[in-house]
């Protein structure tokens, strides 16, 4: 075969092996995370639910990666605190070019009317947005704290002034407290509640069931915390332990942590937040793209692994 025959025959079937590359991925194409309905707030959020922590202490190239990567797979929940570090100042660049299509979700750590309103506006400008989606009440422990925030001169002042000014879109709070999470539902018309839901506590310390279930009468927007999650650390693990984003002992990485995450989404929420550490997050996104409830023989096996495990919270937290 003469040279130029050779050179004729070397693009074609280059091109040709293009084409069936190209075939195969329009006949594969990878599934979009699928999306749930937010209570009667109506908004369609990915099952898998991107936290601020992840980014925080990224440079800023590697930070707006993964929110590229995450976007590009069907995430569109984004959650982030004045308290995890750098992590707005990290977020909001990241997340700018994609903004008008995802759901923003932030949290003040105010009590009173001012302090809350000094976060909302520092939050909005280091996450370069005009609104925020969500607003939460974080982290809502003692009863103490919610007496304050829907009191006078409470944080509740600044969210609805918000809303009427454009600045918020729902009003929620995130709760590490059953009492504390059922005595809020009652006293207030929120549109979501944040809170652990895990296997481990479910079956160890009888934490979530009840707040699941009051939260479901009020067609609220159910978000959940600590899938991943296990126990404590060990003692002297507690201020060196591998997982610096996490201060909770994470599931075992990676069959447990599937196994855990399956079984929170089985439940009647709307959306999961995995650990802020890299890892555990791509899992999560991987597992939602392929999500299958969990069969009878994976609960069971799933639930023999807790016995005598210490649960990260307990029933009468809020103390």
């Amino acid at each position: 075969m003469e040279r130029r025959d050779f050179l004729k025959q070397a693009v074609i079937t280059a091109a040709a092996a293009c084409a069936s590359q190209a075939n195969a991925s329009i006949a594969t194409p990878v599934s979009p995370i699928t999306r749930r309905t937010l209570g009667k707030t109506g908004e369609q959020l990915s099952i898998i639910g991107f936290g601020g922590i992840v980014v925080m202490n990224e440079e800023t190239g590697a930070a707006s990666n993964i929110v590229a990567e995450a976007v590009d797979r069907g995430i569109n929940y984004f959650d982030v605190a004045p308290s995890y570090g750098n992590a707005q100042e990290r977020l909001g660049p990241a997340l700018a070019p994609y903004r008008n299509k995802c759901f923003l979700a932030c949290k003040t750590d105010g009590r009173l009317k001012d302090d809350s309103r000094a976060d909302l506006e520092q939050s909005l400008k280091l996450l370069k947005t005009d609104h925020l989606d969500l607003y939460q009440f974080h982290a809502l422990t003692k009863r103490s704290d919610l007496d304050k925030v829907l009191g006078p001169g409470g944080a509740i002042e600044t969210m609805e002034a918000a809303r009427k000014e454009g600045k918020i879109r729902y009003i929620g709070f995130s709760v590490h407290s059953a009492e504390t999470a059922l005595a809020a539902m009652d006293r207030y018309n929120f549109d979501t509640i944040l809170f652990p839901l895990n296997w481990v506590l479910f079956s160890q310390a009888n934490f979530g069931p009840q707040i699941l279930k009051r939260a479901q009468e009020k067609k609220m927007g159910i978000l959940a915390l600590k899938s991943m999650a296990k126990t404590v650390w060990p003692a002297e693990q507690k201020h060196n332990h591998p997982q610096p984003k996490c201060w909770y002992q994470p599931v075992a990485f990676p069959d447990e942590a599937s196994l855990g995450l399956r079984w929170t989404l089985g439940h009647t929420i709307t959306a999961a937040i995995p650990p802020g550490d890299e890892r555990y997050f791509r899992l999560a996104m991987d597992v939602a793209q392929n999500y299958k409830p969990l069969n009878v023989t994976e609960e069971q096996t799933l639930l023999a692994g807790t016995h005598g495990v210490e649960p990260i919270f307990h029933l009468g937290n809020d103390v």
